[in-house]
């Protein structure tokens, strides 16, 4: 999962970024309001977390203008303001979930599982499902013939894009995106090694490539693919 994560305090902000980090998320990190709002147009997120006092643009109006481009990216807001008002005011803005500073990570960690619970509530109960892949986005885990799969973080990103988009180009910089946020990437041809991992798990068609483009997930191939490797 990709994380935005949003906060001017930056103790605050390097503690959360070591706990969201763990496990499967790409965590990008920002300080700035206008940044996180020009983030949001520009780039996919499965979840923002948001601090409200921010610089030049703050988190009510970030939630208020992101929802007003028709831009459903689950959002979490983190405040110190207490009061029913302003809790109100971010919920009826589009926030998914409000949570008061000070806050425990366990707590924050649960809120994040609830709103990305909801957000993928339509696909499936148990998982994101495409063909015969069924995908546990909270343990990593791929079922696939009734085997069930730990899948290691980088395809897991990979998949979890294509799975979210099936039928649908995903570009190359898009899956570097999840694959590596804002940091530094790795080698040019990191890319390709973990789509052919993934062709070896799932079946050589189930994943297309558009030459030049990017990469598609075939939702016809995935549900009638050939046994994996």
């Amino acid at each position: 999962m990709r994380i935005l994560l949003v906060e001017d305090d930056h103790l605050l902000a390097r503690t959360m970024l070591d706990m969201l980090r763990e496990g499967q998320n790409t965590v990008d990190w920002l300080d700035d309001g206008q940044q996180a709002l020009n983030a949001l147009a520009e780039e996919h997120f499965d979840l923002a977390i948001l601090d409200l006092t921010l610089p030049r643009v703050d988190g009510l109006d970030i939630v208020r203008r992101t929802r007003q481009k028709g831009n459903q990216t689950p959002m979490i807001i983190l405040t110190a303001r207490a009061d029913l008002d302003e809790k109100l005011q971010g919920l009826d803005a589009g926030a998914d979930d409000y949570l008061t500073k000070p806050f425990a990570m366990a707590e924050l960690k649960a809120r994040i599982r609830a709103v990305t619970r909801r957000g993928r509530a339509e696909s499936s109960s148990t998982g994101l499902t495409v063909g015969r892949l069924t995908l546990n986005q909270e343990t990593g885990h791929l079922t696939i013939d009734g085997t069930s799969i730990a899948l290691p973080r980088s395809e897991f990103q990979i998949l979890h894009y294509l799975m979210q988009h099936p039928d649908q180009v995903a570009t190359r910089r898009r899956l570097e995106e999840q694959l590596y946020g804002w940091e530094p990437g790795a080698e040019s041809n990191a890319l390709e090694v973990h789509i052919h991992h993934l062709r070896r798990r799932i079946g050589k068609t189930a994943i297309r490539t558009l030459r030049g483009v990017g990469y598609l997930l075939d939702s016809e191939a995935a549900g009638q693919g050939a046994p994996p490797e």
